[in-house]
């Protein structure tokens, strides 16, 4: 909680704060990669840099949780912090490391506001810091000790025992620990961190949702390739689609992310995708058939066309294992036969959701948007809709 004091100064500075955030995230990045730059090499993503969404999205984090702090007091975002706190576990962040992000961002702050910020509102704010801090790094902890790990130390070498095309930009590889050991416990709907070494030697690290069943001996995850366009063209992406094989090595995280299924109670589900959104879902769908789960299950999913779909012949055939199950799919380019009011983008207006829906969600932003509009609209309690954004969470930037 934040101490009465600094609570009146972080609502008096909020305003200019939240203002300027965009130009101080864009200088501490600066800072923090001239001081450290083995951190843009070998830990932030290059490409989102590059785009500026993790800007986007350090600035979004850090202006939700300030204004959760002086509007709601007696509560904490917990939902936003675990999101951060299992991103951060995958990729091996430090207690340390926060120590650094303090130094760069507060010469960001200092730099942008001048005098705009006293030296109250600046200890005021170095408050908000540190109880975001360190309620991530206690978070981060307990996460690393479930997975038996330590902050750091979270990567092992698998070998990639097959490799499968799925569509002509995601292929599936299915990898199993090179020491020959178990593979760690995971729950359906959770990602792995993947590092890799590039030819200019960074190592790279992505995260990608694992697809298959946590009780299976291998581990499997599907990679889409980021074509350049609107955006710079996905490095770590390519590199994978274009050189790994079949008895090739790589890194890989224990297994992290908030975005987990919990119907043990008997719940009606609602799982919906887009795009390569499909791949927790589809963890989610293979946990659910093996347990012969017995209560409704509506699988919704969106695509540009069948061909676009990944795994579409094992979402369908998941859904149809289930006793209770149905499938909705919309395509913007159907084949010849498609429903027409399954053309276009995902629509609920038609579609019956039943009182005591849990829906998970997981797809580009847009999509998750309005999924998430239309569902609150049929009376689905906004605690009961979870999602799992790939990336940067630009969610909490734009609200």
């Amino acid at each position: 909680m934040l101490s009465e004091t600094s609570t009146a100064a972080v609502r008096a500075t909020l305003p200019v704060v939240g203002a300027a955030i965009g130009d101080i995230a864009d200088l501490f990045y600066r800072k923090l990669f001239d001081a450290h730059p083995e951190l843009l090499r070998d830990l932030f993503n290059r490409g989102n840099q590059a785009s500026g969404a993790q800007r986007q999205a350090l600035a979004g984090s850090i202006a939700a949780f300030a204004t959760q702090l002086v509007e709601h007091p007696d509560t904490r975002p917990d939902v936003m912090l675990g999101r951060i706190a299992n991103k951060h576990a995958s990729l091996g962040v430090t207690a340390p490391q926060y120590e650094i992000v303090h130094t760069h961002l507060f010469d960001a702050i200092a730099e942008v506001l001048g005098d705009a910020v006293s030296p109250e509102a600046a200890a005021a704010w170095d408050e908000v810091y540190w109880l975001m801090a360190n309620a991530l790094i206690a978070l981060e902890e307990r996460l690393h000790a479930q997975q038996g790990v330590t902050a750091g130390d979270v990567w092992r070498e698998w070998t990639v025992a097959s490799r499968a095309e799925d569509t002509p930009d995601v292929a599936t590889f299915r990898i199993i620990p090179s020491d020959g050991g178990p593979a760690p416990a995971f729950r359906p709907g959770q990602y792995v961190s993947v590092q890799v070494e590039l030819p200019d030697g960074a190592l790279q690290i992505r995260q990608y949702s694992l697809t298959g069943s946590p009780g299976s001996a291998t581990r499997s995850f599907a990679v889409k390739r980021v074509r350049g366009g609107d955006g710079p063209e996905g490095e770590v992406s390519t590199h994978l689609h274009a050189r790994l094989r079949a008895g090739d090595r790589l890194r890989v995280s224990a297994p992290y992310g908030d975005l987990v299924l919990d119907g043990a109670d008997g719940a009606p589900l609602l799982l919906a995708s887009a795009g390569i959104g499909c791949t927790p879902i589809l963890s989610m769908l293979e946990h659910l058939a093996e347990e012969k789960h017995p209560s409704p299950v509506t699988v919704v999913h969106g695509d540009r066309s069948p061909a676009d779909h990944a795994l579409r012949a094992e979402h369908a055939a998941l859904t149809g294992s289930l006793p209770d199950a149905s499938a909705h799919v919309w395509y913007e380019n159907p084949e010849p036969g498609h429903p027409a009011h399954r053309t276009g983008t995902v629509d609920l207006s038609g579609l019956p959701v039943a009182p005591g829906t849990r829906a998970y969600l997981c797809g580009p932003l847009p999509f998750m948007r309005a999924v998430r509009s239309q569902l609150l609209e049929k009376g689905v309690a906004a605690a009961d809709i979870h999602y799992e954004v790939f990336g940067p969470d630009l969610w909490l930037a734009q609200d």
